[in-house]
């Protein structure tokens, strides 16, 4: 197998990561019934409901993107900030950044595992180890926002406690026997502030208020059609 390396800055040291597989958890929230709610509006809009609760996809290792533009097809795909962990040779040894499902939505309606493909998946180039984060891990913070005819739109802010927390993501993971070794999960965003919005680019932030420190991504959205 061929293995990716992914350049994460940890405390101004850039290390580089082997990485085998990728996968994106989704309906992750730790409230049940908000949850199912959410899941019967995209119902609603023709997004088939999920097999299971919280659901697993995997996806292809060079989608991770970190160049700070992605390009897609058509004007239906979005982004949404997620938590994103970088598991390195053990499955102890853990980094935690900001990540973006970015999903075709239009393809979501057919297939939503397919819909995981098509889009590249923007990920931070700085990353914390987690020891440094888990005794607050509840506190951090995921925002986003959406630039949208030149102007920028709050799109999420929320804690993480609106996720599952980090020891159920791992029994998850166990669960679906995924090797945790040289894996990168993105494992669940919080929830949209008004609804999905399609721009022209997307940033994100992981905002961790105890220790002042904070990852920033953002990537431009290039669409294929209109070159």
């Amino acid at each position: 197998m061929n293995n990716l390396l992914l350049p994460l800055t940890i405390n101004e040291t850039e290390v580089q990561v082997k990485i085998e597989n990728v996968y994106c958890i989704g309906y992750a929230g730790r409230n049940l019934e908000k949850t199912m709610e959410h899941i019967i509006e995209l119902e609603a809009i023709g997004i088939p409901r999920p097999e299971e609760i919280p659901a697993l996809y995997p996806v292809r290792r060079n989608s991770l993107n970190q160049t700070g533009e992605m390009q897609v097809l058509g004007n239906g795909s979005s982004g949404e900030a997620e938590i994103v962990l970088v598991f390195g040779n053990s499955e102890e040894e853990v980094f935690i950044t900001i990540g973006s499902d970015h999903t075709d939505r239009s393809l979501e309606t057919v297939d939503i595992n397919k819909s995981k493909q098509i889009c590249d998946k923007p990920i931070g180039r700085k990353a914390w180890k987690l020891d440094e984060v888990i005794n607050h891990w509840d506190d951090l913070i995921l925002t986003s926002q959406v630039l949208m005819d030149g102007e920028w739109q709050d799109y999420q802010r929320a804690n993480i406690n609106e996720i599952i927390p980090l020891d159920e993501i791992k029994g998850f993971l166990k669960k679906k026997r995924v090797s945790m070794k040289n894996c990168v999960v993105f494992s669940g965003t919080v929830p949209l502030l008004d609804g999905f919005k399609y721009g022209t680019a997307f940033k994100m932030s992981f905002i961790d208020e105890v220790r002042n420190s904070k990852i920033d991504a953002e990537y431009i959205i290039n669409r294929l059609d209109m070159e």
